[in-house]
């Protein structure tokens, strides 16, 4: 199960709908009938596969936050 110490959001707006996302972690990220990505509630994979996901994104429209520390993880500030 995913860190729940995470949040991760994906901007609707900015969303290609490529879905390299849910290739690389299909127990959190699904395509909505907009084909858009969305987190799925709760997420389920680990954070390994959720950055991965991150990373895959061609225009950075996944962020992902460590809730506790405050801290962004990706993409990289």
């Amino acid at each position: 199960m995913a860190d729940q110490n995470l949040e991760i959001v994906i901007d609707q707006d900015e969303c290609i709908g490529c879905s390299a996302c849910v290739s690389e972690a299909p127990e959190t990220f699904d395509m909505n009938d907009d084909n858009k990505a969305f987190v799925k509630e709760p997420p389920h994979d680990e954070l390994e596969f959720v950055m991965a996901a991150a990373e895959a994104c061609p225009i950075e429209a996944i962020v992902v936050t460590d809730k506790v520390e405050g801290k962004q993880l990706h993409p990289q500030v």
